[in-house]
């Protein structure tokens, strides 16, 4: 999901449409920018410019973080709940099939 540049601190509307002027359209692209291509936006100094892109920067690696790890607990739980049955079902097969050959076991004997 793309993240709406003003989700940035510093950053409100006005900013934003600043930045959008010069092509800064989306956190990753601020993200990777450097302090020399953003303090080219007017409104921006340096010092303002380093604290965006850091702030872009967190933003970025705290959602990617949060997606990356948000499907994982699921899955491994349904993962092991599938195998679970999986073998519960293989268990009760071996079983019926064990019982079967025993009984066929004592046909062939008498």
């Amino acid at each position: 999901m793309k993240q709406a540049i003003t989700e940035i601190t510093g950053i409100g509307p006005a900013a934003a449409a600043a930045l959008g002027e010069q092509g800064f359209d989306s956190v990753r692209a601020l993200a990777r920018a450097s302090v020399e291509q953003v303090s080219a936006v007017p409104g921006f100094s340096a010092a303002r410019a380093q604290k965006v892109i850091t702030a872009a920067a967190d933003l970025l690696a705290t959602s990617t973080a949060e997606t990356a790890t948000s499907d994982k607990p699921e899955k491994v739980r349904k993962d092991k709940k599938d195998k679970k049955k999986k073998d519960k079902k293989d268990k009760k097969k071996k079983d019926k099939k064990d019982k079967k050959d025993e009984k066929d076991k004592g046909k062939n004997k008498k």
